[in-house]
Order: C-alpha cells, then sequence, then structure tokens
C-alpha cells in the first residue's frame, strides 16, 4: 500500500467546506463564517455525486469541516453515504449547543472515524477569547469526554499565534487527562492583515518545533505540525547535530498507520480543498481556485491543473527555499508564503534556517 503514495496522483488528504455557517467568531477564522447557510452550497445530491468522484482517489482521510458541519440538515447522511463508499470521513464541528452527546453518537453510529475538536488554550480565558463564544472550552471538553465514551477516535487541533505560544506544555498536560489520537498543532496562515501581528516569528517557530519534539516523547498521542513543513527539516537537522534537541518519535502526517510518515506533504501535493461551492484550492488557506467540482471530478482536477502540478515542482520555489537542500520534502508552507507576499512561490516567511548550514 506504501508503495501506491505517489503524491502526484493522489492525495492524502481530501477537506470539504461543507459550509460556512456555524454560531463561534473564531478571530483566526478562514471560512469568513456566518449564522446562515448559503444557498450556494452544493446540495446533497452534488455533494453525493463529488462523494463518488472522491472514492476515485482512495485519500486516506476526508474530512468534512466549515463553518460547523452540524449546520448541514444532511450531515448525519452525507457521513453515512462517504463511509458506505469505502471512504474514512473525519469532521470538525464547532463547540456549539448543535454538538450534543446525542449527535456524537449519532457520527459514531453512522460511520464517522475521527472527530476532530478544535482546542487553542488549556484555560477558558485563552480559549474563549480565541473562539469568540463564551463557555466554547467547557463545550470542547464536555465534547471530548462524549466522544471518549462513545469509543469515537479524537484529534485536538491547535491554532498556534503569539496568543497561545506560552500554553503549548499546560495544553499537553491538559490532553493527557482524554484518550487523544492526535494533537494537530496548526501554526498561523494570516487570514487578513489584523492577523500579521498574530503570526509568529521564525525564532519562535523555531523554539516551538523544540517545544513540540520534546513533547512528542512525553505523551501517549502523536503530535502533527500542520502548516509547517520545515517541522521536518527541524527534525532531520537535529537527528544530524547531536549536540542539539534529539527527536526520537516519528514525524507523522496524522493519517492512518498505513500511511509513510515522511512523505513530503503541502499545499497542493497531497492535500487539496473543496470550498462549499465546489471551487477547488491547494489549500483552505491559498485562496487560488483550480476548478470546481460541479464541472470536473476532483480527480481530474487535482492530476491536471498546471497550477497544481507546479506547487509540487519544488524547482519553482523562489528565495532561500530554492537553494535549500531540504526543499524536496520541505519547500515552506505555499499557503504561508502566498498569505504573506501575495507569491504562492515566495520563501518561508517563518523559517530560520538557512541553506548549507546542516554541514557547518
Amino acid at each position: 500500500m506504501k508503495a501506491n503514495f505517489v503524491l502526484a496522483q493522489r492525495p492524502l488528504v481530501v477537506i470539504w467546506e461543507t459550509t460556512q455557517a456555524c454560531d463561534l467568531s473564531c478571530f483566526h477564522c478562514r471560512a469568513h463564517a456566518q449564522s446562515k447557510r448559503s444557498p450556494l452550497e452544493l446540495t446533497t445530491d452534488e455533494a453525493k455525486q463529488f462523494i463518488r468522484d472522491t472514492v476515485e482517489l482512495a485519500p486516506p482521510i476526508f474530512i468534512l469541516t466549515g463553518g460547523d458541519p452540524l449546520k448541514r440538515f444532511d450531515i448525519y447522511h452525507l457521513v453515512e453515504y462517504a463511509a458506505s463508499q469505502g471512504l474514512r470521513p473525519a469532521m470538525t464541528p464547532s463547540a456549539t449547543p448543535l454538538l450534543t452527546r446525542t449527535s456524537i453518537k449519532e457520527l459514531e453510529k453512522v460511520g464517522l472515524a475521527r472527530l476532530a475538536m478544535s482546542l487553542d488554550g488549556s484555560v477558558p480565558e485563552v480559549h474563549d477569547t480565541l473562539r469568540g463564544v463564551r463557555g466554547s472550552y467547557f463545550r470542547t471538553l464536555e465534547a471530548i469526554h462524549w466522544a471518549n465514551q462513545a469509543g469515537l477516535p479524537v484529534q485536538i487541533n491547535t491554532c498556534i499565534s503569539k496568543r497561545n505560544l506560552h500554553d503549548l506544555d499546560n495544553m499537553a498536560a491538559l490532553l493527557k487527562q482524554f484518550r487523544i489520537v492526535l494533537w494537530s498543532v496548526f501554526f498561523l496562515v494570516p487570514t487578513g492583515k489584523e492577523q500579521i501581528g498574530d503570526l509568529p516569528t521564525a525564532q519562535e517557530f523555531e523554539d516551538t518545533f523544540v517545544t513540540l519534539s520534546r513533547l512528542g516523547d512525553q505523551v501517549p498521542f502523536r503530535i502533527k505540525a500542520t502548516e509547517a513543513p520545515h517541522y521536518r527539516r527541524f527534525i532531520v537537522q537535529h537527528r544530524h547535530h547531536p549536540g542539539g534537541p534529539r527527536p526520537t518519535h516519528s514525524v507523522s502526517e496524522g493519517l492512518e498507520p498505513s500511511v509513510p510518515s515522511f512523505l513530503p506533504i503541502n499545499d497542493g501535493k497531497g492535500l487539496i480543498f473543496v470550498s462549499h461551492t465546489g471551487e477547488v484550492f491547494p489549500s483552505g488557506f491559498l485562496p487560488v481556485s483550480c476548478g470546481n467540482v460541479r464541472q470536473e471530478p476532483l480527480a481530474a482536477i487535482y492530476r491536471n491543473v498546471p497550477l497544481l502540478q507546479r506547487l509540487r515542482d519544488s524547482s519553482n520555489l523562489k528565495g532561500k527555499c530554492h537553494q535549500c537542500e531540504f526543499q524536496g520534502f520541505c519547500a515552506g508552507s505555499r499557503a504561508r508564503a502566498y498569505a504573506v507576499s501575495g507569491d504562492m512561490f515566495a520563501e518561508e516567511p517563518c523559517c530560520i534556517y538557512q541553506a548549507g548550514a546542516l554541514g557547518k
């Protein structure tokens, strides 16, 4: 199975933004969430066709995100349909009154493979401020407890910014109290000028890599650095230099045990995002359209669109990323490069590494 992961032909992760409707007001929201669903969303029948088309790509993980997927009346049916087609649907619901013990049990019953909850702080003062709704913290912990009771695998997503960099050790201690399969630490990609000030510096990224490496040997669940492909460079670099941090845990892409751990996943390379209206993007944070599943199957878009092919070719990188010996399996976050510079091929703005430093 591992030999079949040719990233130009098959993504490891397909993410579907089921809706932009959500009752939270997160400061870093990519979806510009609103309370009501858009009439332009994929209909139930269109969504089922999209799911059938996705089966051709056979992604190990098929994520239903939002907004809040639970705002769709047909979401349970769509989860069940995806599972019946051989996909392994995961979901990222919002911690609102729609997420109940009953809804979690129903999701497990219809075939949800994983529940991913967002938790951005170890205490309410941090998390609720970032999520924009008081009480979200305790509702999130309650949902994790319910999922543990239902036997539904739980993933925790944490968005890292200057606002919560200090809280990672406390977060790890909190998460050890639950049965967690993966902690996905998402490094902020600014979606507006107001978020640039929350973007950690390159040195803060590097310091956080040290922290994650240390925590990875102390917790019973996997830790994945998301939108920080240079964490792979950090792992290799410090295994090469005995005097530095000694990461011993495997680098995980947060997928299934059968999936290779050190694949060069990046925006549009092993990852693809489909919006609530069917628009296809390299990722949810790289808003450059590559087509629409209403007009063309996702497999054809993923494999054949020139922009996606260019993103998979590291020789197109600019700046120090073009010179870097790690470009083949790192390449920096293309979404963050685009957000900061307007050029998706520009160098990763939050990396301290200089080409050739490994051998010095």
